[in-house]
């Protein structure tokens, strides 16, 4: 499996700010943000969509919905875990995640092509984050720092 990195601030933003999900962030919640960015790594094709460690491994997979068409989801290795799910609860949830209707049974589960990586997951606070722009950014070669991101404006 080819590495793919994205950078997707825009998206990032949209969910942050303007998802109707959720009440958009605030500028006073701001000092109490933490941002966290998982790096996956260590991809490995699997014959068996069982051959997966709950709390270890994050599992990507892919399957054709009732439709004929080609789904994929992904969990990363938290998930599972901190949902006290099991390996089938798992999987279950992930056909579903990605679109999946109708009923599952144990022959559509063998049909699963099953990716597994494992992530290091880092955390930055705000407060760390704008500590980290002041120390490291620099605008023109002034040597005066860059103001923080603001994305309000």
């Amino acid at each position: 499996m080819k590495l793919m990195l994205s950078l997707n601030v825009p998206r990032c933003l949209h969910s942050a700010l303007k998802d109707s999900r959720f009440p958009p962030v605030t500028r006073d919640e701001l000092p109490r943000l933490f941002c966290s960015v998982s790096l996956l790594t260590n991809f490995e094709d699997v014959g068996d969509y069982l051959d997966w460690e709950v709390g270890v491994h994050g599992i990507r997979i892919e399957f054709f919905n009732e439709k004929g068409s080609k789904r994929t989801a992904t969990y990363l290795p938290e998930v599972a875990k901190e949902q006290g799910w099991d390996h089938i609860q798992t999987i279950d949830s992930l056909l579903r995640k990605g679109g999946y209707k109708a009923p599952i049974t144990n022959d559509f589960r063998k049909t699963i092509k099953l990716t597994r990586y494992r992530s290091e997951k880092m955390t930055m606070s705000y407060a760390e984050y704008i500590a980290h722009r002041q120390h490291h950014h620099y605008q023109n070669g002034t040597g005066h720092p860059l103001p923080p991101y603001n994305h309000y404006s």
